[in-house]
């Protein structure tokens, strides 16, 4: 297998390179000679328009000011090109999905005849530059099989209004916005365990290639198909009082996904491994003690935030619920028990604040009761996952321990996990 011993030329060098631009926001005085550039074709092969009124139909919307964050002010209806155009989410999602770097629009596609996903990224250069970056690192990826069935698929991509649209299928609801219709209750073990062993196959085939996500977490691990049924959440109707007491009409019953296909999107923080990866990766509850730390990171920051995204599947609750470096590491000393020495002793000088006589300052360094208090109500990994799993809790447990590991050098690599009991002692049961 080919893999990436830098930021790969065939990334970088060779990336997408801004496309001749194309006249979509001025309609055309000549409607027959400007036709075939409209419509980004040869004008022989475009349908006849019988009228401007149904060219003006197509066009695409007046101009209007970014917002402040130089986000694209769009309107439900709006062309995005001639063959493009704004639609509604299904009832139970959004109309726009808001990200750090853009926001992502469900359009219909006229040519293709399917609704599709468009990321469209803010009108700011370095966000436009790392999103060409991006789309390079996705086209490579598009060349191997297991990353068309595990990673988002780009379709196209094109530049409008000087924003960058990237053009993905559209798949279902992230892991995490199901977890929010599920009023935060855990998924079935056998289904984490699905979920589990899909993102431990695209994290290997990533890491194969040379690559570190950065950035996993539930709300970059889509479903492939919206689709669900209701069942009865049993572990709820055990308890009369919460059943009497629902917060929500209806929440005794729970949705499973009808499908257990996974996608990973967000590659806009994927990098090339490199011992000069100091800076601060991860969103913060999946962030790696070695990152937080300052001692470097690599493929194991990966392999840490599956593991935090593996407890939250199973209990609905983030794992390290925390804003704070001192409070996260103390949070993890809670639930891991303390964090070797050697990795303290060597903590770079924005956080040898937390370190003191070779420990960590917790609770002497507390800032507020407030956070001792949050830390205090963390329980140990051995009781979250027995209070929420049925079956196979001691195989988790063990899985956990190793993907969780606080020495990134001893922390299980992507293939070593999936060759744990929690995940082989099921399929031998089953052959």
């Amino acid at each position: 297998m080919e893999y990436l011993t830098q930021s790969p030329p065939g990334i970088v060098d060779q990336r997408p390179r801004k496309r001749q631009r194309r006249v979509w926001d001025v309609l055309p005085e000549n409607l027959t000679a400007q036709l075939g550039l409209f419509c980004a074709q040869e004008a022989g092969a475009v349908p006849e328009l019988k009228s401007d009124k149904e060219f003006v139909r197509f066009s695409s919307p007046p101009l209007r000011e970014d917002d402040k964050n130089g986000r694209y002010v769009f309107a439900v209806g709006d062309n995005l090109t001639s063959r493009l155009i704004d639609q509604l989410f299904d009832a139970s999602f959004l109309v726009c999905v808001l990200g750090t770097f853009g926001q992502v629009l469900e359009c219909w596609d006229r040519e293709s005849k399917e609704m599709v996903a468009i990321k469209i990224i803010h009108g700011i250069k370095q966000h436009m530059d790392d999103t060409r970056i991006e789309i390079g690192i996705l086209q490579q990826l598009g060349k191997y099989e297991p990353a068309r069935s595990r990673c988002v698929q780009v379709r196209n991509w094109f530049e409008y209004r000087n924003h960058i649209c990237i053009v993905f299928e559209k798949l279902g609801p992230s892991l995490f916005d199901f977890l929010r219709e599920n009023n935060y209750r855990g998924f079935p073990i056998d289904l984490v365990r699905e979920f589990a062993r899909q993102l431990l196959d695209i994290v290997a085939f990533l890491h194969d290639l040379r690559l570190i996500h950065t950035d996993l977490k539930p709300e970059n691990v889509l479903l492939v198909s919206p689709e669900y049924i209701k069942v009865p959440d049993y572990k709820l109707l055990r308890h009369l009082y919460l059943l009497l007491h629902s917060p929500k009409e209806g929440s005794y019953y729970m949705r499973l996904p009808k499908s257990s296909s996974i996608k990973v999107i967000d590659f806009g923080g994927t990098t090339v491994d490199s011992p000069q990866n100091t800076y601060v990766v991860s969103t913060r509850h999946y962030r790696a003690p070695e990152v937080i730390l300052g001692l470097g990171w690599g493929y194991p920051c990966d392999i840490w935030s599956v593991g935090c995204i593996i407890v939250e599947l199973c209990s609905g609750d983030v794992l390290f619920q925390t804003h704070e470096d001192l409070e996260h590491l103390a949070m993890m000393e809670k639930v891991l028990g303390p964090l070797p020495g050697h990795m303290l002793r060597r903590a770079d000088r924005h956080a040898e604040k937390f370190v003191k006589r070779g420990r960590l300052n917790w609770p002497e360094g507390c800032m507020s009761v407030k956070s001792m208090e949050a830390v205090l109500k963390v329980p140990r990994l051995k009781n979250i996952v027995r209070e929420n799993v049925d079956h196979s809790a001691s195989d988790l447990v063990d899985l956990l321990h190793g993907l969780l590991r606080y020495d990134p050098s001893d922390r299980l690599s992507a293939r070593e996990a999936l060759r744990h009991p929690f995940f082989t002692r099921v399929t031998v049961g089953r052959s």
